[in-house]
């Protein structure tokens, strides 16, 4: 996964109003955290940020005022009316070669078994441990043929090279419902009713 590099820059004031001025600024508050370093409280710039975490994820080269850090984003708060402004983040400091759990997101490849059928997604995401700077964006598994009834469990997916299941292996990922049959319109039944009177 390619390093995307974003400036940030400390910041001292906190609260409501703190976050608000930031947030004027085209800017998005955040901490950085992990490694048993104190908290670090950052400002980031907007735009950069919101199109770096289209990536689930992404690996971020932090510049905070001359000092390089990695981290991936580990919670993200975004505005309930309007998707594209983020309201804060929390970016956990990773280290090269070192290995941490992530959600990855599942996506399905193929199609069904004729007959109309459906694909019922139990989870959206796996979690898995992998190796920082090689974090997979997300997971595929093929559905080609499947029929109702038929599931797909956590140990069924295909993982890339150097990366290993922390969910639940027998854990239920995929399952394929079948397709309920359609019920008798209402006049047909009324008119049944009239022929046998």
């Amino acid at each position: 996964m390619p390093e995307v590099k974003i400036s940030a820059e400390t910041r001292s004031e906190f609260g409501k109003g703190a976050a608000r001025r930031i947030r004027r600024e085209d800017k998005v508050p955040g901490v950085l955290y992990g490694h048993g370093a104190d908290p670090v409280h950052l400002a980031l710039p907007g735009h950069e940020l919101l199109m770096a975490l289209r990536t689930p994820n992404v690996l971020i080269s932090l510049d905070v005022e001359g000092k390089t850090q990695l981290a991936i984003p580990k919670a993200v708060q975004r505005d309930a009316l309007r998707q594209g402004i983020l309201k804060h983040v929390d970016l956990l400091i990773v280290n090269r070669g070192e290995k941490v759990t992530v959600e990855v997101p599942v996506q399905t490849e193929g199609e069904l078994a004729p007959g109309g059928n459906l694909l019922e997604h139990v989870l959206n995401t796996l979690s898995v441990e992998a190796e920082a700077t090689h974090i997979p964006t997300e997971v595929t598994v093929s559905v080609a043929g499947l029929d109702a009834g038929a599931s797909v469990l956590a140990k069924d997916i295909p993982l890339p090279s150097g990366v290993t299941l922390a969910t639940d292996e027998d854990a239920v990922v995929l399952q394929v419902l079948a397709a309920q049959a359609e019920e008798a319109p209402a006049e047909d039944a009324e008119g049944d009713a009239s022929a046998e009177a």
